[in-house]
């Protein structure tokens, strides 16, 4: 049995169908990837599927704003040419 606190979605009811409505695609892309034997893709589908339903279940938050490491805020600069 899982003693985790229920976290309540707290957007309203579109956002609950939203939710619902993704966790359903993830379903059907993760049968997909599945039947095309594409294993790591399969596993990643899979994690946000559990994930959505975790939110679903009220066992995770919406969003993890606020909680954490933050980040820095420093601007990353591109690499520039790569000369071999």
């Amino acid at each position: 049995m899982n003693s985790k606190p229920r976290i309540p979605l707290q957007a309203g009811g579109q956002a609950r169908e939203k939710i619902a409505y993704i966790r359903q695609m993830l379903g059907e892309l993760r049968a997909v990837a599945d039947a095309e034997g594409a294993e790591m893709l399969r596993y990643l589908i899979e994690m946000a599927y559990v994930e959505a339903g975790d939110i679903q279940a009220g066992l995770r938050p919406l969003s993890i704003r606020g909680e954490g490491n933050q980040p820095a805020g420093m601007a990353v600069e591109p690499a520039g040419k790569v000369q071999f």
